[in-house]
C-alpha cells in the first residue's frame, strides 16, 4: 500500500491510499440496476478516472472540488489507468492534507514576496498614493498572499495573484525609471498594486483555494469596477484629492487595454497605458511558461487559446 502516491507515478497493480481532489463525480447505475460512482481524482501531477462500485453516496456531484480520502487499486482499462476505489470519504479538518501536494502553487516564497511588495509600497514618494496603497494592502493582505489570479488562462494556482502582482510591480518600478520624464512613478506603482484588488470578491473558491466560479458580483460588476470602487472609497475616507482618486480609478478601470479585452475605459494617460502593457506582458509570459512546461524540446504545441497561436519550445 502506497500512501499519497502522485498520480503521475501510478502504475497498474499499485495499491494506493491517500488524499486527492474530487475533480468530477457522476453517480450512475449499472445495467443490473446497481448504483456506482464514476469519478475523476486529481493532484498537482495529473488526474485519473476512478470507479466506486455498489455505491449510492453520500459523496456525489455536489462534492466536486473537495478533498477525499480513498483506498483502492490501480488497473488499466482501454489503455488508460483507473482506480477501483474500495473506501471513500471526505477529508476532515484533522486530516493531514497538504494543499501543495494536491493543487499547483506559485514557484515563489509568499512571505518573502509580500515583504518585497511592502517595501515597494513604502518607496512610493507621493504620500496620498502611498496611504491608499497601505490601506488597501492591509485589507487584502491574506487574500493577496494566497488566491489565484484567475480560474484559468494565467497564474491560476495558489499565490498566483501574488506572483503576478509582484512581477508587475518590479516591471513598473523599472519602467518608471526608464520613462521618468513622462510617468509619475507613485501613480504607476499604486495602480499596479491595486489593479486586480477586486479579484478577491470576483471569484468563489474551492476547499483548497482554487477558483471554482465567478461570484454574482463578479459576473454583474467584474474586478475592474469593484477594485476602482473600493479604491475610490478608501481615497475618500483618507481625504485624498479627487483628481488623484480619479486617476487611480482610471488605471484600474483601463488596465485591460481595450474594451474587447474587458477594459471599462481605454487608457488615456501615460501611466494607464504603461500599466495595461505591463499586465499584458506578465500574463502572456506566464501563458508561455505554462505551455512550455508541457512541451519537449523541438515540439510545437496545439493552438493555445489565450495566445491565439501555437507555441514552439526550442532547445
Amino acid at each position: 500500500m502506497e500512501y499519497n502516491k502522485y498520480i503521475k507515478d501510478m502504475a497498474a497493480g499499485d495499491e494506493v491510499e491517500g488524499f486527492y481532489v474530487l475533480k468530477g463525480a457522476w453517480p450512475k447505475v449499472t445495467s443490473g440496476g446497481k448504483p456506482f460512482l464514476n469519478a475523476a481524482l486529481s493532484d498537482r501531477t495529473g488526474s485519473i478516472d476512478a470507479k466506486v462500485w455498489d455505491y449510492a453516496g453520500p459523496i456525489g456531484t455536489a462534492d466536486e472540488g473537495k478533498v477525499v480520502k480513498i483506498r483502492g487499486t490501480v488497473s488499466e482499462f482501454r489503455g488508460a489507468l483507473q482506480i477501483t476505489v474500495e473506501r471513500l470519504r471526505l477529508a476532515e479538518d484533522r486530516d493531514p492534507v497538504v494543499a501543495s501536494d494536491l493543487v499547483p502553487v506559485a514557484p515563489i516564497d509568499p512571505e518573502e514576496t509580500m515583504a518585497a511588495i511592502k517595501d515597494l509600497v513604502a518607496s512610493i514618494a507621493d504620500p496620498d498614493y502611498r496611504a491608499v496603497c497601505e490601506t488597501m494592502l492591509a485589507r487584502h493582505w491574506e487574500a493577496l498572499k494566497r488566491i489565484p489570479a484567475a480560474k484559468s488562462v494565467h497564474h491560476g494556482f495558489l499565490s498566483g495573484l501574488l506572483m503576478h502582482t509582484a512581477n508587475m510591480l518590479r516591471l513598473a518600478d523599472f519602467l518608471a525609471g526608464q520613462y521618468g520624464d513622462i510617468v509619475d512613478r507613485s501613480l504607476l506603482l499604486a495602480g499596479t498594486l491595486l489593479h486586480d484588488s477586486g479579484k478577491e470578491a470576483e471569484f468563489t473558491f474551492s476547499q483548497l483555494g482554487l477558483v471554482t466560479a465567478y461570484s454574482v458580483k463578479g459576473q454583474l460588476l467584474g474586478h475592474l469596477v469593484m477594485g476602482a470602487q473600493e479604491a475610490g472609497e478608501v481615497a475618500k475616507e483618507l481625504g485624498i484629492p479627487e483628481e488623484k482618486s480619479v486617476l487611480l480609478q482610471h488605471l484600474i478601470l483601463s488596465h485591460h487595454g481595450e474594451p474587447e479585452f474587458g477594459a471599462a475605459v481605454k487608457p488615456i494617460c501615460a501611466e494607464s497605458e504603461l500599466l495595461s502593457l505591463i499586465d499584458m506582458v506578465d500574463s502572456r509570459m506566464e501563458i508561455y511558461r505554462e505551455t512550455l512546461d508541457s512541451l519537449q524540446d523541438g515540439e510545437v504545441s496545439g493552438r493555445v487559446f489565450a495566445l491565439d497561436k501555437r507555441v514552439y519550445r526550442h532547445g
